[in-house]
């Protein structure tokens, strides 16, 4: 479930509220500074200074000028980054970006007259990305044309994803990197039919295709043959011999070098480093280290306040909000209550509301 803990609510009682106070933990620990010990598996530095992130600021460029540029992302993961998620995690921070789950690009086409459950989002939620999947070039171009009417602020390619359901049997995700031409003409289509920036998530390899000079092929063919500037590592490869997803957060070690090695080899593109990047002060030591952003996964759901809390402030040089725990509950709840039921036949649910 995302966390918040320690707290209940203690106002006017309805059945999402009840949810929410079933829900509450104690509270054991708060890292508000986030002052945790280095990690011996991780090389990266100390937290960068608000002079350097400054200067970071100021050389992002990004479509929509008028958010802050994507130093911190929020990863997609299926079945979490939900629109009620995203809800609570834009009460949170203001300036991180967000991503949705993957959506096949199948899923939008076969499911025209029903987009607003997939695709309609609070308008709170910019900046927010679209991710789409898929290896079918006129489903891929058709689920793009009916986004454009929902206002993503970019769309991205996942190319990134080993479960056996997409890799396997759905013949995408992360099995795209396999055919970095094809991935090309993909990002081709994407682009021509939106006006937003467009962008790719991949790992770093897969199965035995796992040489830096592969990956170089890959960026290299997919940014020629595309109008794509950004690319989303996560600096693992991926094993589609049977593991599971977690196991393919877990196995594979991370191969940092990889992405800073792009950074250097690729000066003309954008890069944002993903996994095992767990906290704000990894997240800032990334970016001195050269990152031009960084995105965090399972933490970011994982540990929802003490992940969130205080990006704005501490990566962006800006004030936080001011809420406590206890009013970004009080502002859930009442988005909870308005929106229990609206899809018809009891969607969305407590359950769905309060994943747990």
């Amino acid at each position: 479930m995302m966390k918040f803990p320690g707290y209940s609510l203690i106002s006017s009682f309805t059945p999402f509220h009840c949810i929410i106070l079933k829900k509450q933990r104690r509270l054991s620990a708060l890292d508000f500074s986030s002052n945790n010990p280095t990690k011996s598996r991780r090389t990266l530095s100390v937290c960068a200074t608000k002079q350097q992130l400054h200067n970071i600021n100021t050389q992002i460029q990004m479509g929509g000028q008028q958010y802050r540029p994507p130093l911190f992302s929020v990863a997609p993961m299926m079945e979490w980054t939900d629109t009620h998620y995203r809800t609570v995690a834009r009460i949170i921070s203001k300036h991180a970006w967000l991503y949705t789950e993957m959506l096949a690009a199948e899923t939008i086409v076969y499911q025209q007259e029903n987009l607003d459950r997939f695709l309609a989002f609070p308008s709170e939620q910019h900046p927010i990305v679209l991710q789409i999947g898929g290896n079918n070039l006129d489903n891929i171009a058709k689920a793009t044309q009916l986004a454009n009417a929902y206002g993503y602020d970019e769309i991205n390619l996942n190319c990134g994803c080993p479960s056996a359901k997409v890799a396997g049997h759905g013949c995408f995700g992360v099995r795209l990197m396999l055919d970095p031409k094809f991935v090309g003409e993909a990002m081709s289509v994407i682009a021509a039919n939106t006006d937003v920036p467009v962008s790719v998530k991949c790992r770093i390899g897969v199965d035995d295709h796992d040489s830096y000079n592969e990956l170089c092929d890959f960026i290299y063919k997919v940014s020629s043959l595309s109008p794509t500037k950004h690319f989303v590592i996560h600096s693992r490869k991926a094993l589609l011999n049977g593991i599971s997803p977690a196991d393919n957060r877990r196995i594979p070690p991370l191969k940092y070098e990889y992405y800073y090695a792009l950074l250097r080899d690729f000066p003309d593109l954008r890069f944002t480093i993903n996994g095992g990047i767990d906290c704000v002060d990894e997240v800032n030591a990334a970016l001195r280290e050269g990152a031009h952003g960084v995105m965090v996964g399972r933490a970011a759901f994982n540990n929802l306040w003490s992940t969130l809390a205080h990006v704005d402030s501490a990566v962006y040089g800006v004030p936080n909000s001011g809420l406590t725990r206890r009013k970004v509950l009080e502002q859930y709840q009442v988005y909870g209550d308005a929106v229990l039921g609206t899809y018809g036949n009891n969607r969305p649910n407590i359950r769905e509301l309060i994943k747990g």
